[in-house]
This record gives C-alpha cells, structure tokens and sequence, in this order.
C-alpha cells in the first residue's frame, strides 16, 4: 500500500499540533510558563502548517472522494461534515485562546484553554479517522482540483 504524500505529512501535523498542546498542558500545571508559552505556539504553527498543506493540496491537487462502500458513504460524509465543523470551531477557539494568553489576559486564558484544547483532541483523532478512511481502510476515489472543478480540464 502506498500512502499519499501531502496527506500524510498534514496529517502528522495535525497529530504533531495535538500532541504539544497535551504536552504544553503538562507544562503549565507544573507552572512551567515560558516552556507552556513555547510549546504552545509550536502547536499553533504545527496546526497551521497542517491547514496550509491542506489548503494548498485542495486548490492545486484537489480533494479526494470517498473511495468506499456506497452503502457507508452518507455516514463518512456526516462524519466528515462533524470534523469539519470542529476544526473550524477548534481553529477559532485556538486563536482566540492565544490572543488571551499573548496578551496577558491569563483570567479568559485559563476559562479558555482547557475547553480549546479538548476541542484540539478530538478535531486531531476525527482527522487522522478521516485520513485512515480515505486512505488506509479505502482507496480514495477520484481526486479533483478546485481550479479544474471551476475552469474544467
């Protein structure tokens, strides 16, 4: 079996992103702040390079289709639709919570953060499901560029 490139690296740096803020949890429980305030930000260019591949790969390459049974697809689809929606929802939250903490709001920062980064864990493990169904457990079907779905050929 071979894995998709740009797909694979993404979602490595979606894991990557997730799993620094779990570490960057650990850090600030232990009131490790300029080592919490590091590894969080490495977090955030992690979740961001991830979003930067994926875009780049959506306009350029394309998205691929489910490749699996038509009989699972609606239920791939609404999974795919929930994922989404927490990304775009654990995107907001992220920045907003970075927003507090770079500029010392520590009070909303702490009400945020926990909540951010439980949003964080489950946007990373729907993601990599994504990624296992479209590529691992399924071959992807057909791949189409956003450029080429517009303009055609």
């Amino acid at each position: 079996m071979s894995l998709p490139l740009l797909p694979t690296i993404s979602t490595f740096f979606i894991v990557l992103s997730a799993i620094l803020v779990a570490i960057g949890w650990a850090l600030i429980k232990q009131r490790k702040i300029e080592a919490h305030k590091k590894t969080m930000l490495a977090a955030a260019v992690s979740a961001l390079t991830f979003f930067i591949i994926y875009v780049s790969r959506t306009l350029f390459i394309g998205n691929t289709a489910f490749g699996g049974p038509d009989d699972i697809k609606i239920y791939y689809t609404l999974f795919l639709i929930f994922h989404i929606i927490l990304a775009t929802t654990g995107a907001v939250f992220g920045l907003t919570t970075l927003y507090l903490g770079l500029k010392n709001n520590l009070e909303k920062h702490r009400k945020w953060g926990p909540i951010t980064s439980v949003v964080w864990f489950f946007v990373a493990i729907t993601g990599v499901a994504v990624y296992l169904l479209l590529y691992v457990f399924y071959t992807g079907g057909e791949t189409t560029s956003v450029f080429k779905a517009i303009f055609g050929h």
